[in-house]
């Protein structure tokens, strides 16, 4: 068995739900939660669901089905951001394809990448209508438009600083969502 019982039965405590209240919330009988949780049975299908729902968790982060950790991995992933320093939107494109291949296999790979992803089509986004307007500002001569270029210039430190430091957290072992989540394209 996966120690599913004893990840329900934390979860549960951390909670501070009964295994009674958690049976008659989840709409499961009393016996089964404590089977649960002695792993002596495997919940399975609308159970594990039902519980799961109770408990404001993913039946995928109960289940694992084979994840492991990888800080190295999860470090490579956001310092693959800086790719769009010598490839146009490879921001995007590398960790998406570094994010498609392993998401289902590293623990936490799914919603770090799905935050890193949606956070670089909004700098991307940000980035290109910053320049944009500059140039057209520039050719228009109306006067505002170093403003535009030094935000350029920020928005690019930004995005060569915030992936090391994420980076750098990651490799000390905080693999959680770190970028700020502006919109949510990806899920």
């Amino acid at each position: 068995m996966n120690e599913i019982g004893k990840k329900i039965r934390e979860v549960r405590k951390k909670k501070g739900l009964s295994q009674e209240e958690l049976a008659e919330s989840a709409k499961v009988n009393l016996r089964t939660i404590q089977r649960i949780e002695n792993d002596e049975s495997e919940p399975r299908g609308k159970t594990l669901n039902l519980i799961c729902e109770v408990l404001g968790i993913n039946a995928e982060d109960i289940l694992d089905y084979g994840k492991q950790t990888d800080k190295s991995y999860l470090t490579i992933f956001h310092l693959s951001v800086i790719a769009f320093l010598v490839i146009p939107v490879g921001n995007i494109i590398i960790p998406l394809i570094l994010w498609m291949n392993k998401k289902d296999k590293i623990i936490g790979l799914k919603k770090i990448g799905a935050n890193l992803l949606n956070f670089q089509i909004v700098w991307s986004i940000l980035t290109f209508v910053s320049i944009t307007t500059f140039a057209l500002f520039k050719i228009m001569h109306f006067g505002y438009y170093p403003i535009l270029f030094y935000l350029f210039i920020g928005l690019y430190a930004l995005n060569i600083i915030l992936p090391i430091i994420f980076a750098l957290k990651t490799s000390k072992g905080k693999t959680e969502n770190l970028y700020p989540n502006i919109i949510k394209l990806i899920k």
